[in-house]
């Protein structure tokens, strides 16, 4: 397991935008990040394996983009154009196997979680 730090989340109007940031203390050969929202199971929002490129889920429809920063051992999600249905936990993680987007199984590395909430 890899230590990982989330920082950024908050609340702000529909249409509003926000970044998170997830710090990993190692490195990892994926880093994504999935969400928790009311009503529903656990969904990737972001996977970015190393040396790729990023794949989002089906609901980010262009809003959202995620950049790695490898020296730093970073992954940014800048979310724009925010939904109140967006709102609920978001997780970094992390894995040394699979970088799959659709599904959270093999992901063993995980952050606290940081809060998003967009209001209508």
């Amino acid at each position: 397991q890899v230590e990982l730090v989330e920082s950024g989340g908050g609340s702000v109007q529909a249409g509003g935008s926000l970044r998170l940031s997830c710090g990993a203390v190692g490195s990892l050969y994926c880093m994504a990040w999935f969400r928790q929202v009311p009503g529903k199971e656990r969904e990737g929002v972001t996977s970015f394996v190393l040396g790729g490129r990023p794949f989002y889920g089906d609901f980010v429809q262009g809003r959202f983009a995620a950049s790695r920063d490898y020296a730093k051992r970073t992954l940014d999600l800048q979310m724009d154009n925010l939904r109140p249905e967006d709102s609920g936990i978001y997780y970094c993680a992390g894995s040394e196997t699979v970088c799959r987007v659709h599904t959270d199984n093999g992901y063993t590395s995980w952050g606290q979680g940081t809060q998003v909430s967009v209001s209508s």
